[in-house]
């Protein structure tokens, strides 16, 4: 129960300010504001009708709402709802007050924000992740491999699958290397952004020793080549934190879905080269990408085409050529051994250690 007659009583009989009536009361100035503008518009002066109740004295000041039916205050677009969220800047408020402008009698913002909160918690796991359209890229390898099959010897080799998921849209890359060392990572971060045709803002990592030499909760260390791809690309790395299940949620849920759709599906089938897996792979990729969400219209490529494409940075004029930096001493006689190749170097560097970069 509101404290009308007790705001109005210190007002008029104790003429006290709104501040010190707030203090008293325990509510807000704003909120005794509120009555006392509330009584000028009822038309009510102090001393109120001995007759006149609390509650009856609420309904006056604070009548309910026309009860109008649904049709008349309008039912938002969840959906659209949610696709516009994923804009930048983009806020619940903003679109309600845009929900407001299109329905004068619409519902409130409390309405509001309940039953779109209850329609996201339909939604499957993965999408109800808040995610900007073309902001970030998940990549991480999945636990399972694929073996491949050496035709002249019959020797079993197991292909490691890296896996890229985009955040808002959830459109899925995979593909097979022969290892997880920085070569194959960095070559497979190039090869997703050609299947995008675009760069994201962000790249989000786990903390692969690969791309992350040491992880650090707020400045993680990141191998020099890596920086280097990212900063041709123009594109932000940041490793998920350690111990921080919540950071990499995205891509892990990615590689369940390649695991359960994709690579079940290669259980009965045999692979005599990485080529012919890879092939394979993009036929499978394409039908997931393909296929209809379950409680969603559309598919990862309609969202994807709709979301983050428009939005992605455009790939360079040129892709990123792999080198690698590497520490070695200078010797005596003002030289570096680098892969069994000698180069010389400044004298004045004799007994140092020093940097070297240097493609293939």
């Amino acid at each position: 129960m509101r404290k009308i007659k007790e705001v109005l009583r210190l007002k008029w009989e104790r003429g006290l300010s709104n501040r010190q009536i707030a203090a008293a009361c325990g509510v807000s100035r704003p909120t005794v504001s509120e009555y006392l503008r509330r009584l000028a518009e009822a038309g009510l002066n102090w001393p109120l009708p001995e007759d006149l109740g609390e509650a009856r004295l609420e309904q006056m000041l604070f009548p309910p709402p026309p009860d109008l039916p649904a049709q008349v205050r309008g039912i938002p677009d969840w959906k659209q709802i949610h696709d516009e969220l994923k804009g930048k800047y983009v806020t619940l408020f903003l679109l309600w007050q845009e929900y407001r402008q299109a329905n004068p009698e619409g519902y409130q913002y409390s309405w509001f924000c309940e039953r779109y909160r209850a329609w996201q918690g339909k939604l499957d796991l993965v999408m109800r992740q808040d995610h900007r359209a073309g902001e970030k890229l998940f990549v991480d390898y999945a636990g399972q491999t694929v073996p491949v099959i050496d035709r002249t010897t019959g020797e079993i080799h197991e292909a490691q699958i890296f896996v890229a998921v985009m955040g808002a849209s959830n459109y899925t890359y995979a593909e097979a290397t022969w290892s997880q060392k920085l070569p194959d990572w960095i070559g497979s971060h190039i090869r997703v952004f050609e299947f995008l045709m675009g760069v994201p803002e962000l790249v989000i990592p786990d903390n692969l020793k690969s791309g992350v030499t040491k992880a650090h909760r707020y400045e993680p260390d990141l191998n020099p080549t890596y920086q280097d791809m990212a900063a041709h690309y123009g594109v932000a790395v940041v490793p998920t934190r350690v111990r921080k299940p919540r950071d990499k949620a995205k891509v892990e849920g990615g590689v369940l879905i390649v695991e359960r759709w994709i690579l079940a599906a290669l259980r009965h089938r045999q692979h005599f080269s990485l080529g012919q897996l890879n092939a394979t792979l993009r036929e499978l990729l394409e039908k997931l990408n393909n296929r209809p969400f379950r409680k969603l219209p559309g598919c990862r490529r309609d969202h994807f085409e709709q979301l983050d494409k428009p939005v992605l940075q455009p790939l360079p004029a040129e892709p990123y050529v792999y080198a690698e930096w590497k520490k070695a001493r200078v010797n005596i006689d003002y030289h570096i051994a680098v892969d069994g190749h000698y180069y010389s170097v400044p004298y004045t560097l004799i007994k140092k250690e020093v940097e070297v970069f240097g493609d293939n």
